[in-house]
């Protein structure tokens, strides 16, 4: 178990991105359509999410668990991504807004694959 050490979560660049994509989230959400309370705006909430919730589980685990957990939140991030698209498209948010979502994204995306990468060196 030699590859066993702990990250504190919160000093994780990758978590603070996670954390501001989270909060950008909730506050477009927040805007909806009250329809959309348990449609899209509730699978974006929880998407959302489960993004920076995933690294911080995973950061007290071997670094292979951790990086089944990055996983896990790189799929959230792609999901959310999508969910992104189909807000513009009914209209919930700009088209800029769309595009400034899309970058912070796949900054994260981005990010999180590099930090992954070197978890899977050791």
């Amino acid at each position: 178990m030699n590859d066993f050490k702990r990250h504190n979560f919160k000093k994780l660049k990758i978590w603070q991105m996670g954390m501001e994509l989270t909060k950008f989230t909730l506050d477009l959400t927040d805007t909806f359509p009250a329809y959309e309370k348990y449609g899209l705006k509730s699978q974006m909430d929880r998407c959302s999410i489960s993004i920076p919730s995933n690294i911080a589980e995973g950061s007290s685990r071997t670094n292979k668990s951790f990086s089944h957990f990055l996983d896990i939140s790189l799929g959230s991030s792609f999901e959310l991504q999508t969910q992104i698209l189909l807000a513009n498209h009914r209209k919930y948010l700009s088209d800029e807004r769309s595009e400034f979502f899309e970058v912070k994204i796949e900054e994260f995306q981005k990010a999180t694959m590099v930090f992954q990468n070197t978890l899977n060196k050791d």
